[in-house]
């Protein structure tokens, strides 16, 4: 796989969770995928990871990946960025992350993610 074909992978799965469609990161990931946290040690797979995004997209809108920077490596992707959206309570919100992707052929294997804790917290707030 060339370094494009890499970075089309990548972008399609932030512009997936942009546009909220979770189905198509599901698309992009193999069976048996495996995506760790570094905020709580934790390492969901498919179901887990989709049912958490799907929980992201109803609670953060105008979801946008700000700031991307991505490099490529042999059979994977490092992306550094800052995730903006909306709460439901109207408060805007970034969080600036890390992820570490892993290529199996075409599809993600394993992310990696490195996010601030405090930011995390931000965007599982809920609407009082």
């Amino acid at each position: 796989m060339d370094d494009q074909q890499v970075r089309e992978i990548a972008a399609g799965l932030f512009d997936a969770i942009e546009s909220g469609d979770v189905a198509a990161v599901g698309d992009l990931y193999t069976e048996d995928v495996e995506i760790w946290h570094n905020y709580d040690d934790a390492v969901q797979n498919r179901e887990q990871n989709l049912a958490t995004l799907a929980g992201l997209v109803a609670r953060i809108s105008d979801r946008k990946y700000d700031k991307r920077q991505v490099e490529v490596f042999a059979d994977g992707f490092i992306q550094q960025h800052v995730l903006r959206g909306v709460r439901a309570d109207g408060v805007q919100v970034a969080m600036p992350g890390v992820l570490i992707g892993r290529l199996r052929g075409d599809k993600i294997a394993r992310l990696d993610e490195y996010l601030d804790s405090a930011h995390v917290a931000q965007f599982r707030q809920v609407a009082s």
